[in-house]
């Protein structure tokens, strides 16, 4: 299995004449005899990255979008340009209106929501031999989280967040379990728990919370259980490095590297 970041918020030193970052997410899986993308970041950038790092999103086969925020669903209508059969997998209530607040919509672009190339689904969906979606909506959780701010709009009411239409994509493959997570809104202490994966890729949505010994109990947290990570994205480079004194199996996974798992 491989995973190649084709966008995301940083990128190494060696690839930063070539490559751009920007603050979304788009990964490009090698899995199971199939080509995945997941996510699309916020613009088309994560196409143009794909063509520098060679990676041929016209034969990608199947295509998931993590949640319904711009910053990794704004880049929907390039792939469905650039590639004409893939399905796209989102869930079901992934074109509800996104907010931050009450003035700054972050959803996906509403007028895509027909297209035929959608799958939508519920709370647990296998895309395909190995590779199953789940929601994880209504299960016990050990890390509280809330909406920081973002909001669903349900007529003239915004609403906070639930993040219902967040799913994780699980890979399994060799008699191995990947886990893989977009911005793990609903608390990436619950996504370990819930999946104990052997590796986990994902931002874990840390970004901006001072360094302290919060997110140093967050970090020992992780480190009790046996998976490796892989971080990014919404994880905040400060808030990884900070994590990285207490976990022995934490790495950063930044735009154009690729893992073989």
């Amino acid at each position: 299995m491989k995973m190649t970041a084709l966008v995301e918020n940083t990128v190494s030193g060696q690839l930063a004449g070539t490559l751009g970052r920007e603050h979304g997410l788009s990964l490009y899986i090698e899995a199971l005899g199939h080509r995945i993308l997941f996510d699309m970041g916020q613009t088309d950038l994560f196409a143009r990255n794909a063509a520098a790092l060679g990676a041929d999103l016209a034969a990608v086969d199947l295509a998931v979008l993590s949640h319904g925020h711009y910053d990794h669903g704004g880049g929907l209508a390039r792939f469905l340009a650039l590639n004409s059969a893939a399905p796209v997998w989102l869930n079901e209530h992934a074109f509800e209106p996104h907010y931050h607040g009450r003035e700054r919509y972050i959803g996906l672009d509403p007028a895509l929501a027909v297209s035929p190339r959608l799958r939508f689904a519920g709370d647990r969906a296998v895309i395909a031999p190995g590779l199953t979606l789940f929601t994880c909506n209504g299960r016990p959780r050990r890390q509280q989280t809330d909406a920081a701010g973002l909001t669903v709009r349900e007529g003239d009411a915004f609403l906070p967040e639930d993040f219902r239409h967040e799913h994780y994509l699980l890979i399994e493959e060799g008699g191995r379990r990947v886990l893989v997570s977009g911005c793990s809104h609903k608390g990436i202490l619950n996504i370990a728990d819930w999946f104990c994966p052997d590796v986990l890729v994902g931002g874990f949505h840390f970004s901006g919370l001072p360094l302290d010994e919060t997110l140093t109990g967050y970090a020992r947290a992780l480190e009790a259980y046996p998976t490796v990570f892989y971080t990014c994205h919404c994880t905040g480079r400060p808030q990884y490095e900070w994590m990285a004194q207490s976990m022995s199996r934490l790495h950063y996974l930044s735009t154009g590297q690729t893992i073989e798992l």
